[in-house]
């Protein structure tokens, strides 16, 4: 099997891990466990909680001990063993405390797992902005993989999804073993004091750019937990009015469009990146993320759901043209010998600060909008279409950035 063929299969079951149960869980921790709203909600943020330390701090030991590869094997072994435990949780404290530990061994992985890719493409000699989106594609097909399986199994609202996901990160965690050595590359003598604390890729944020880069990262992160928390319920709230339409049968399959537009913008991110540059490219994510809301605010699963439809699709640009970039963006930016922990700091800023903005704020919001246990989703979605609609004015006036 070529190295590229490897790092599709890598990529692959990276987010076929999380496909299983993100979309899902709420699901089943609502209709089978009996969790209140709020306690659903604090669960989902248990992954902003890992992100704000855990993917920087395991970058800095990729960074300098151990292997990259390695330390993803590691971390998705013990998320195996996270997952099937869960299965056997029903009460919210211990549940909370297991998702909880195995969103600090999960969230790093994505970080990890982009190190990884790059540091193999580049020893082969391949360029990482024409070779990695086509790579990466597969883990977006992975995720996509995964909720049509849980959900053509029925298992939406089962404990089965988690087993699904802890079979592919066992089988990940010991795949990531036999991947080409990514090996730290700082020196372990003559450090200065910053690097010896483990704070290297912070020194990005001495510059303006990188700086204001990071905090529209967090502001976006945001978005996107909006997206994963109320996708779900917010389709299951048309049960009463449209109990047979195709979104309300099948959740996970609509809310999947969004992941099949994201196989297709990835692919024209390198074409996007050249073309236009980081600055703009962010720029149209920002703005779809605009449509993506404001499409939720007037669609609904029978006759408006060409609308919703046409909404997941522009998750794809709202996706891809933030986080994927972005992610190559530090790449470039950053200095070799603090890679994994540049994408550590991105993943603190987007699922990590940002997820705890986006949970907390996206939860006030819809509660503001809730009266008798009945949610003006018009009024939710038109909410959060006006905040992205505010980071798309103030953007392209405070980010400088040369186009490349």
């Amino acid at each position: 099997m070529g190295i590229k063929s490897r790092l599709v299969l890598m990529n692959f079951l990276q987010f076929f891990i999380w496909g299983s149960w993100l979309i899902s869980l709420g699901n089943y921790m609502g209709a089978t466990l009996g969790f209140s709203g709020i306690q659903i909600g604090g669960v989902y943020t248990t992954m902003g909680i890992a992100s704000l330390f855990m993917p920087g701090l395991l970058g800095i030991v990729a960074d300098r001990w151990i292997n990259a590869e390695r330390l993803l094997g590691i971390c998705h072994l013990a998320g195996a063993l996270l997952l099937v435990y869960a299965t056997t949780v029903h009460d919210y404290f211990w549940f909370y405390i297991v998702m909880l530990f195995n969103a600090c061994v999960y969230m790093p992985t994505i970080a990890l797992n982009n190190s990884v890719s790059y540091n193999v493409l580049e020893k082969k000699g391949y360029s990482i902005v024409t070779n990695f989106p086509p790579i990466r594609v597969w883990g977006t097909v992975g995720f996509i993989a995964a909720m049509w399986a849980v959900d053509f199994l029925g298992w939406t609202q089962s404990a089965s999804q988690l087993y699904v996901g802890a079979s592919a990160s066992l089988f990940l965690g010991l795949y990531a073993f036999t991947m080409p050595p990514s090996p730290p590359l700082q020196k372990q003598t003559e450090r200065s004091l910053m690097s010896s604390l483990g704070l290297d890729a912070f020194v990005l944020l001495k510059q303006r750019k990188m700086a204001v880069f990071f905090i529209f990262a967090m502001l976006l992160g945001a978005a996107l937990q909006i997206t994963n928390a109320f996708g779900g319920p917010f389709l299951d709230d048309f049960k009463s009015a449209y109990p047979d339409s195709f979104g309300v049968k099948h959740p996970n399959l609509l809310l999947s469009i969004s992941q099949v537009s994201e196989t297709f913008f990835i692919l024209l991110i390198p074409f996007f990146l050249k073309r236009y540059g980081i600055k703009t490219v962010m720029l149209f994510s920002i703005v779809a993320w605009v449509f993506r809301f404001g499409l939720f605010g007037i669609g609904n699963p029978d006759d408006g759901l060409y609308l919703l439809v046409l909404s997941m699709i522009i998750y794809g640009m709202a996706f891809d043209f933030f986080n994927i970039s972005g992610s190559m963006f530090v790449e470039k930016e950053a200095d070799p010998t603090i890679r994994s922990s540049a994408q550590g700091l991105f993943m603190i800023m987007t699922n990590g600060l940002g997820a705890l903005v986006g949970g907390l704020a996206s939860g006030w919001v819809v509660d503001h909008f809730t009266v008798n246990g009945n949610r003006d989703w018009q009024s939710i979605w038109f909410t959060f279409a006006g905040y992205a609609l505010v980071l798309a004015i103030i953007f392209p006036f405070v980010f400088k950035a040369e186009k490349e």
